[in-house]
This record gives structure tokens, C-alpha cells and sequence, in this order.
């Protein structure tokens, strides 16, 4: 059988469909946002629609604009329901639905409550496959249409996923970050933190270096600074830490092992050694053991709680929460045991035919005490840090101590939460030097803060827990020189 899509019958029954659209809500594509990024109006442009042949309806919709990140325009949408699908299909959350029926329907939040009261947890996937203005970027919103703007694949570095990303960019800033579709391990998906956190900091950027003077702040030359850090650091020989953080890069890493004296640590702490395995054994796994680890909003590790919800509501996966307090994943879980209850999990299972065992350093010893009484279990274990399986491999491999230490380098690049324990020590140095993207929280207990590149803004690698090796690929120029540069500049002074 042959089947002609684009003989005149079927071209005229496609202009008579996008009449009907264009006359049944309100689009106006000369003030849409969208306008000239519009599958609707492309597809009206193809087909030669100039005007249209109904009268419009002009419905007075809705637009609920209660979430931080989008709004929802009601008059924009032409009722495609790829939301629904990927809210429900790729997320797990099924917080997107329909309500009513024919021409009175509406896309709803749960149970039609305002969308900032409802689950969604701000991933932003229905917003990346909208086709029309419906599901608005507030942030990006008229800043470039599909020929003005540039994409750029590059790596998430905010936790140890390792999600790929295209940054959209426009005139040297990146306006927008989105999910790449052929990536792994996350095809295409991205959580809240990765697609929304870089371009809503709220912190100061250090851009010039800081001394401190006093109480206050004093910009100097990056000659002076690195002078006088290098003066610091060589006379503090082995009373020097060098404490490096998981969002910078492996290039980054080594070379502070090849420039820097000192003990080289690692900020987030080491990884848990559990071998090899591959995020996508999530997809196929029947039972999993969720061992003191939380995957939902507020984690850095969701788009694994995305695969945890899809095999629950669609496979008919187990789930098992052991772990004190509560946890995002409660309401998915068939039970949920403290760790002294770790054997009624291991019953259950070695029932199981591809049990997973999912943790994060916090669960890493119960988890592999687990492993030894499951063989059948794949141990997935995520690694503190976005890249600290790749400053491991380039000798930053020793856990934060403070044993005698006085001085200290810490490359920090976005981090915002460091451990209280590194604060701690921080305060009660004689010399601190923080090479950070953002002043908060350093400007309370470093001496230098050096100006460092976001992720927006880098080039190199990162490694992520699966062992898989990334490319960071800058979007943007800056005149701030690269993480790896300004260690190399200070150990050429000493």
C-alpha cells in the first residue's frame, strides 16, 4: 500500500485543521512570545495560511501564572497533550492532566489547583516540548526566536548524573537550558537544579578578585592577588590543604595535583566503590532498595527518581524506602523499614528478578552490606559531587581533614552548601583562599576569593557515576580565565 502525505487532499485537510486551531483559541502571533519558535505558526506558514475562513470563538481563558519558572497561557494551547505524555510517560509524576471534555477542555494540575499548589516539581520537560506559547519560560521569554539564537551540547555538572544539556544562547548569554535529546544517561530530561538553577542564582558573582581588607572587600589586579597567594601558600608547607570541589572539572583537578603543594582532598568526600553499572539498569530493574537516599525535588539526583517513578507506575516495579526521616519517594513505596529492618528488605528482594540497589554516600555502607545478600542486585551508587570520580582519577583521592592544617586553597567553583565541617576549619584558619563563581558563603571566612567560571562559562571533562567521561563545552566568552589557568599561573610564582 502507498500512502501519499502530501497529495492535495491531504494538504487541503491540513489547512482546514489549522484554521480550525488558529479560530478556536486566541493566538495572535505577532505578540506571542513564541513567534518565530512555533510549531503552529511554522506549520501555518508551510501550508500558506494568511487568513482563515471561521469566525474566531475569542474564549476568555485562563493564565496561570503561579509557578517561579513558566506560565501556562490557556489561550495559546492547541490541546496536543504532549505535556500530559511526558509529565506522566518520561517523569513518572502525572501531575499534568485534562479536565472536561470537546471544546471546554483544559489542560489542569492534579486536581485543577493553580500550578505553584500543586506536584509539579519544576523539571520543565512539558515546557521544552510545547509547541505553541502555551507553556511559557518566563525567563527567556522574547528573547530570541529559533534563527536568532545558537545551541550548545554540553554536560551538566551539578551532581554526578552527568545529564546532557543544550545551552540556547543569544548574544554571548545563555537565556535558556534544555535537555538533550540523544544524550545519555538521561535522554533529554533534566531536573529543576540543572535546567533552572545557574540561570536564576540569586548569589553575587565575583568577577575581579577579592582581598580581604579589614571587614570589607578590596577588588585588586589578578597579579597582586596571585602574588600574594602564592607568597601564602609556599610558607605554609605542610600545613597546607588543597580541598577541591566536584563541580570542577578533571582539567581543573589535575592541575592543582601538578601545581600546588599540600595535601590535595576532596570537598564532598570520596566515592563509594560499587563497580560497574549503567543508569539505565533503573529501566529494567523490578524491585528497587532505595538505601537512605532521597531522589525528588531538592536532590541532586532526580532524573534518577524520574526512572524510580516510571518503573512504580508503569512496570509495576517495587519500591522499598529504608532510611530514617522523611523522604520524597514515601507515597511511591510498597514499604518503608529503618535500617534495622534491613533483613525484611533483603527477604523481599531475593524475590525479585533484577533487584537495584540505589544510594548516595549517605546509604554507601548499609547499601553494600545489602549487595552481599543479594547477588542478583545491581548496586547503583551515586558519588558526592558532580565530578569526584574524575578528581579521584587525577589523584585528588583523600577525604576533607583538618590534621594540623593552617592554611588552605579550596576550588569551589558554583558550590553554595559546603559541609559544616569545612566552614569550621575554615574560620579557624590563618589563610584562605577560595577560588569561587559566586561570593556566598566565602566572603565570611576567606582571606582571597578568586574569580572562577560557571559551568555556563567552562571548558573541559567531567566523569560522572557511571565512570562515563563528558564534555563541559562553554556558551559563552568570558574574560575570566579557565579553573586550570589560575593553578597553573599560582604554581609558576612558586
Amino acid at each position: 500500500m502507498v500512502v501519499h502525505t502530501d497529495s492535495s487532499k491531504a494538504v487541503d485537510a491540513r489547512r482546514f485543521v489549522l484554521q480550525l486551531f488558529f479560530a478556536e483559541r486566541n493566538h495572535f502571533c505577532m505578540f506571542c512570545q513564541m513567534s518565530g519558535s512555533c510549531e503552529l505558526q511554522d506549520l501555518a506558514y508551510q501550508h500558506g495560511l494568511d487568513h482563515w475562513e471561521y469566525d474566531r470563538i475569542f474564549p476568555k481563558l485562563p493564565v496561570d501564572a503561579s509557578r517561579i519558572y513558566f506560565s501556562l497561557d490557556h489561550n495559546r494551547c492547541i490541546l496536543c497533550r504532549r505535556c500530559v505524555r511526558v509529565c506522566d510517560e518520561l517523569v513518572g509524576n502525572k501531575t499534568i492532566g485534562v479536565k472536561n471534555r470537546g471544546t471546554a477542555s483544559m489542560i489542569i494540575a492534579d486536581t485543577d489547583v493553580p500550578f505553584g499548589d500543586s506536584s509539579c516539581i519544576s523539571c520543565g520537560t512539558c515546557l521544552q516540548v510545547c509547541p505553541t506559547g502555551a507553556l511559557i519560560d518566563r525567563a527567556s521569554a522574547y528573547m530570541g526566536a529559533t534563527d536568532e539564537i545558537s545551541r550548545v551540547k554540553t554536560t551538566c555538572t551539578l551532581c554526578s548524573i552527568g545529564c546532557g544539556a543544550e545551552l540556547i544562547v543569544r548574544d554571548n548569554h545563555v537565556i535558556r537550558v534544555e535537555g538533550d535529546w540523544d544524550a545519555e544517561p538521561n535522554h533529554g530530561l533534566l531536573c529543576e537544579i540543572g535546567r533552572f538553577s545557574l540561570l536564576h542564582e540569586q548569589r553575587q558573582r565575583v568577577r575581579v578578585p577579592l582581598v580581604r581588607d579589614g571587614n570589607s572587600w578590596r577588588e585588586v589586579s589578578w597579579e597582586e592577588a596571585l602574588g600574594q597567594v602564592a607568597k601564602r601558600l609556599q610558607a605554609a608547607g605542610n600545613k597546607l590543604g588543597v580541598v577541591v570541589s566536584g563541580l570542577a572539572s578533571s582539567e581543573a583537578a589535575k592541575a592543582a595535583v601538578g601545581s600546588l603543594p599540600g595535601e590535595k582532598m576532596l570537598l564532598e568526600g570520596t566515592p563509594s566503590p560499587n563497580g560497574q553499572f549503567q543508569l539505565s539498569a533503573l529501566d529494567e530493574a523490578d524491585l528497587y532498595l532505595v538505601v537512605n537516599t532521597d531522589l525528588t525535588v531538592g536532590s541532586n539526583y532526580q532524573v534518577a527518581g524520574f526512572a524510580i517513578k516510571r518503573g512504580v507506575r508503569h512496570r509495576g516495579a517495587r519500591l522499598i524506602l529504608l532510611g530514617e526521616g522523611e523522604n520524597g519517594l514515601d507515597d511511591w513505596a510498597l514499604y518503608k523499614w529503618g535500617p534495622k529492618d534491613a533483613e525484611k528488605a533483603v527477604e523481599l528482594a531475593a524475590k525479585a528478578q533484577q533487584p537495584a540497589i540505589v544510594f548516595s554516600s549517605r546509604g554507601a555502607e548499609l547499601a553494600r552490606g545489602l549487595a552481599k545478600k543479594l547477588p542478583k542486585a545491581t548496586l547503583l551508587g551515586f558519588a558526592p559531587g558532580a565530578n569526584t570520580l574524575g578528581l579521584v582519577a587525577q589523584g585528588v583521592n583523600k577525604p576533607f581533614s583538618v590534621d594540623g592544617k593552617s592554611t588552605y586553597y579550596v576550588l569551589a567553583a558554583e558550590l553554595a552548601q559546603p559541609k559544616d565541617a569545612l566552614l569550621s576549619a575554615l574560620r579557624k584558619a590563618d589563610y584562605v583562599v577560595v577560588q569561587a563563581s559566586y561570593r556566598e558563603p566565602w566572603d565570611n571566612v576567606a582571606d582571597v576569593i578568586l574569580p572562577s567560571p560557571t559551568s555556563h562559562e567552562k571548558q573541559g571533562t567531567v566523569t560522572n557515576t557511571e565512570g562515563r567521561i563528558g564534555k563541559v563545552v562553554a556558551g559563552v566568552t568570558t574574560k575570566l580565565p579557565g579553573e586550570a589557568e589560575v593553578i597553573k599561573r599560582i604554581g609558576a610564582l612558586l
